[in-house]
Order: C-alpha cells, then sequence, then structure tokens
C-alpha cells in the first residue's frame, strides 16, 4: 500500500482494498528527493508530512506494525523491493498532482510492464483509486455533479485489519536495511499548524462545536478569518482526513446547527474544492501556461526588485505586505487576501503569474496542485470565464481590516501610526511622520507603484483581450469542458 498526498487509515480507499486481499500488507511511503528539492515544496510541507506519518506510526502500533518510510526515487524503490520481496499487488490512490508526479507515476508504470515481459516471476498488478471522487478520464463534466455527490453520501470505509494482517516490526527492520531511511524528528516549536489526523479532527471539532457560526460573516477578513474559518485544508490537502469525512460529519452537524446557512456556506466550499481538482485533473497543461491559448500571447517583463518587493512584504502598501508577511510565518491566508495579494501581482505590478506560483506554493502549508492553478490563473484574469477583479489594496484594507489590527501585527513598522493613516501610511505629512517617530521611505517604504495607475492599465489590457476571437473560441470550450456539462452546480 503506497500512501501519498492520503496520509489517513480511516476512509481510506485503496487501502481498504488491500486489506481485502488474503496477504500480508506492508506499507510504504517515499520521500522523493526529486520532490523534495522541487519548486513547490518547503520545509513546512514535509515537516507536516512526518508528524502526519508519526501520527500514523503511533495508531499502528497495536497492530505490531508500521510503515515503511524511505527516500528514494520511486522507480528505485520497487527495484530494491522485489529484489527482496515479492509483491502480488500494488495498491493507491491516483494523484491529481503536479506534471512531476505524474511522469513519475508513467515511470513506474512502464517499469512495471517491462517488469512482466522481462521477469514474470516478478511482476505485480497495480491498482488505483479515485481521491475523493475526482475521477481520471473525463472528457467534459456530464453527470460529474452527481457523481461526485453519490461518493460523498457512500458509507465511509472503516479501518478494520484481521490480527496479522501486517508485515511484522522485524521483517521491516530486516527491510530497511536496503534502503535510505530519513528521520521523523520535526521542529519542536512550529508557528505552522501540526499535522496527523487527530489534529485535522481536533480543528473539525473546534469548528462545528462554535467557530462556524461566523463563516461567512468573517471569510473575508484577514485576522477574523483565522478563527472563523474552518483551517481544515492542510488536512484535506495532505489527505489527513478524506473530503468525505468532513463533508458527511458537517451535513450531519446541519440538522442540529443554529446557524445553518454558515455551515451551508462551508459544505458548499467543499463541492467548489473538488469541483476546481477536477478541472485540473481534466487540463493539467494549466501548471504551465493559461488555460485559455487566448492568453498566450500575453507578454509581461519580469521586474526582479518588484517580485522581491512582493515576496518580503516590502511594497508600500499595508495590507499586501501584511498577508506576505503572514504566510511566510504562518503558512495560511483565508481566501480574499490569497485573491489580493496575487492580483496586485499579476495586475498592479504587471508581473506573470508563472513567476508567482512557486514562492506561494512554497508558502502554502495546504499547497493543492489542483486548487492552487486554476485559482492563480483565474484571479491572474486569464481563463477568460471568469469576472475579471483588480483588487483595491487599500479599499479592501479598510473594509476587511479597519482599524489596522492586521497590519499592525504582522507590520511592527506601523505599530505607532495612527488608525487614520495605518492603510495609506505615504499620505502622512511630514510632521505627523514626526509625530509618530515612522518615516515613510526609510521605517517603512514607499508605495512601489501607483495602484490606480496600474489597475487601470491593467483592466484596460485585460478587457480589451476577453473581446478576441480566440479567446472567445477557448472561453466557449472551457465552458463546455468544464462547466457546462454541469451548470445547475456551478453557475
Amino acid at each position: 500500500m503506497w500512501l501519498k498526498r492520503d496520509l489517513r487509515l480511516q476512509d481510506h480507499l485503496a487501502l481498504h482494498h488491500a486489506l481485502q486481499e488474503d496477504l500480508p500488507v506492508l506499507l510504504l511511503y517515499i520521500f522523493e528527493p526529486s520532490l523534495l528539492k522541487d519548486k513547490h515544496y518547503s520545509e513546512r510541507h514535509w515537516n507536516f508530512v512526518k508528524e502526519s506519518l508519526q501520527h500514523l506510526q503511533e495508531q499502528l502500533n497495536t497492530h505490531t506494525t508500521e510503515i515503511l518510510v524511505v527516500e528514494d526515487e520511486v522507480v528505485f524503490v520497487f527495484k530494491t523491493l522485489i529484489a527482496h520481496i515479492k509483491i502480488h499487488t500494488l495498491f493507491s490512490h491516483q494523484e491529481t498532482g503536479l506534471r512531476i508526479t505524474y511522469d513519475r507515476d508513467i515511470a513506474l508504470e512502464k517499469f512495471a510492464i517491462t517488469l512482466k515481459k522481462e521477469q514474470p516471476d516478478k511482476k505485480f498488478g497495480w491498482v488505483e483509486f479515485c481521491t475523493n471522487g475526482v475521477q481520471r478520464g473525463l472528457r467534459n463534466r456530464k453527470g460529474w455533479s452527481n457523481d461526485w455527490e453519490w461518493f460523498m453520501n457512500q458509507p465511509q470505509l472503516p479501518f478494520q485489519p484481521k490480527k496479522g494482517q501486517f508485515v511484522d516490526l522485524q521483517f521491516l527492520s530486516e527491510l530497511k536495511k536496503y534502503f535510505i531511511v530519513p528521520s521523523l524528528e520535526t521542529p519542536v516549536q512550529s508557528s505552522f499548524q501540526p499535522g496527523g489526523t487527530h489534529n485535522g479532527l481536533r480543528y473539525l471539532d473546534s469548528f462545528l462545536r462554535g467557530r462556524y457560526r461566523e463563516y461567512n460573516a468573517h471569510i473575508s477578513k484577514p485576522t477574523l478569518a483565522r478563527k472563523s474559518c474552518s483551517r481544515l485544508s492542510p488536512y484535506i490537502a495532505w489527505g489527513n482526513l478524506s473530503v468525505r469525512q468532513v463533508w458527511q460529519q458537517a451535513k450531519a452537524f446541519r440538522e442540529i446547527a443554529s446557524h445553518k446557512r454558515a455551515i451551508d456556506g462551508f459544505i458548499s466550499r467543499l463541492r467548489w474544492q473538488a469541483h476546481f481538482i477536477q478541472k485540473f485533473e481534466m487540463e493539467d497543461t494549466m501548471q504551465f501556461v493559461s488555460v485559455n491559448k487566448g492568453y498566450h500571447t500575453l507578454k509581461k517583463t519580469r521586474n526582479v526588485a518588484h517580485q522581491k518587493a512582493w515576496r518580503e512584504g516590502k511594497t508600500g502598501y499595508p495590507l499586501v505586505d501584511a498577508c506576505m508577511r503572514c504566510l511566510v510565518e504562518t503558512g495560511y491566508l483565508n481566501f480574499r487576501m490569497r485573491a489580493m495579494t496575487l492580483s496586485f501581482f499579476t495586475h498592479n505590478l504587471w508581473q506573470s503569474w508563472q513567476d508567482a506560483s512557486p514562492h506561494l506554493a512554497q508558502q502554502f502549508l495546504d499547497f493543492e496542485p489542483g486548487i492552487h492553478y486554476p485559482q492563480i490563473q483565474m484571479q491572474a484574469g486569464e481563463t477568460g470565464i471568469n469576472m475579471l477583479r483588480i483588487y483595491n489594496p487599500v479599499k479592501n484594507s479598510l473594509e476587511h481590516d479597519p482599524e489596522g489590527a492586521f497590519i499592525k501585527k504582522w507590520i511592527p513598522e506601523l505599530r505607532d501610526v495612527p488608525v487614520a493613516y495605518i492603510h495609506e501610511p505615504y499620505k502622512m505629512s511630514l510632521m505627523e511622520q514626526q509625530f509618530c517617530n515612522t518615516f515613510i521611505g526609510k521605517d517603512y517604504p514607499l508605495p512601489i507603484v501607483d495602484i490606480k495607475k496600474t489597475g487601470k492599465q491593467a483592466g484596460d489590457i485585460l478587457w480589451n483581450l476577453k473581446e478576441n476571437n480566440l479567446v472567445k473560441k477557448e472561453s466557449y470550450r472551457i465552458l463546455k469542458r468544464h462547466t457546462l456539462a454541469d451548470r445547475n452546480t456551478f453557475d
């Protein structure tokens, strides 16, 4: 049983089927060097994975087994395994991931086919299962919504192995001699959410017990959303919880919930989550280029200084900077602030979304490729089917952080600035700067662009492009493939 981004035991489709076989089951997790150094990932992700694995190992103690955790490329791991054990069947979930993981799966499949031809005594079958109702090989969305909801309403699969069903610890100890076995130790102190199913369930429980009540009201607020949103995204992204577990618990809770509209808002976003991952599964070229080919001619000149200022939270626009610093420190931003910071990068700084993508992926603890790329392209205004949104960071600051509490928390240089100027400190006179002992251009940077001017320029260009014949043709293709067949759900 090859574990990937499905680090749980309960409601695990692939593991459930593996346990139906009348053969010993070996649980495997592989830290792949190619992924460890991939530009989308950072230490925070692998620490979350390690914490998740630690919890799984604790759960497996009572079954006198553990996960074989190794570090190497996947094909080499299986070459080593078949040299020492007989594999009858490999079980895993399909992974809607980066192109590098898809290519890795193709390489493993080719290895298995070659093995069958050249060493039939060592051949093994590979059975893959869909993840969270996302289907592989679809050409359009006809009936997809009904299929997904059917999957969500199926009974959860309990983890109920028979006694002695797993390979034992002694056997695993011998097997480890042939592999690089990485340490699962993680920092004791961390500002990130901790990994593991038990932590995911704890967040789910606290959300449904009370935090959910202000879900709709606070979802756009950079400070309040940190409490009122579920904060389940990393546990779903890394598979500590299945979407079905969350969906069913939320649906059951709705029957007794005092704030039904709030819980409905949360449940609807679980469907949207699947919608975007399904879109990426069907069209993964959006990792590299705009899904709408009409935007491939859009060229933007890279400004290294502007990109650096954006990454470091030194653009001169307090809400943008507070968001970027908060994200680096905690791995989390609410949805609206994610959209606003990306809008600033692609529209006001007029930089390519491809340049923003790796940095954001590294910072988001809940990095999920199937969410990441469709959302980035939508916010960058390069799908042709979504409303063009150019977020004004000052307007958003006034609306969603009126007292500047979020800004002052993450930008200590501005803590003494009066609320009247916290959203636009560059408007303070020299005397006012002296009164609060905060000098703009020295303690905190002046704005690196004029948002009114750059916002209008970006809007003019992108609105004109929407009238391009190829953009229109591609928009129709995208709607037909990803939306129209299921428009009742995703209008």
